[in-house]
């Protein structure tokens, strides 16, 4: 798999997540990002999505406590939220 078809696929995968909330979080996040990461970035990144979404979530939001496995700084930046549209 080339480097771009591999994120063409997580980018689907991060907007397609089963929820509205999850996929503004998630694939928000990979919209804003993903342009600068690294193949260490981009394998964490993968890895998150076998995470299920309401633990991203929450790591994100700050209502759990983030694991050790995934603490650095693609999820402090994850947790910035400024990706997410606000809706009026």
């Amino acid at each position: 798999m080339t480097p771009d078809d591999r994120l063409k696929r997580l980018r689907f995968r991060a907007w397609h997540r089963g929820t509205k909330e999850a996929d503004l979080l998630i694939g928000g996040f990979f919209d804003l990002a993903h342009a600068g990461w690294t193949a260490a970035e981009v394998d964490w990144f993968e890895a998150l999505l076998n995470e299920e979404d309401v633990e991203i979530m929450g790591w994100a939001i700050g209502t759990i406590a983030v694991p050790d496995r995934w603490r650095g700084p693609m999820m402090e930046r994850m947790q910035v939220l400024d990706y997410i549209p606000v809706s009026r």
